[in-house]
Order: structure tokens, then sequence, then C-alpha cells
């Protein structure tokens, strides 16, 4: 489980969600049924990323 330090990084992966850009935007996936969860302009954090 990842875990927040409050130092501007986790410690640890978040577990479940992918993250893949559309455009100039990161949009946050869950990976067990595909849904989309959020999007950002930035990276977010601890989340892998799709190909």
């Amino acid at each position: 489980m990842a875990k927040n330090t409050g130092k501007g990084h986790r410690t640890g992966a978040v577990k479940g969600r992918s993250e893949f850009k559309h455009g100039t935007t990161w949009f946050k996936r869950d990976a067990s049924t595909g849904r989309i969860l959020n999007g950002s302009p930035k990276q977010h954090k601890g989340v892998r990323n799709e190909k």
C-alpha cells in the first residue's frame, strides 16, 4: 500500500491503478474495471504507466 510521506513523494506503489496520457492530460484508470477516475495535467505519484 502506498503511504504519503509529506515530503512530496510516496513510499510504495499505488496498487490497482494505472495511468495514460491523452493529449496533454494524464488520466488515472482503475485496473479492475477499466473506468477512468480522474485527469491531471501532471503525472500521478506512484501510479504505473500504460503503454
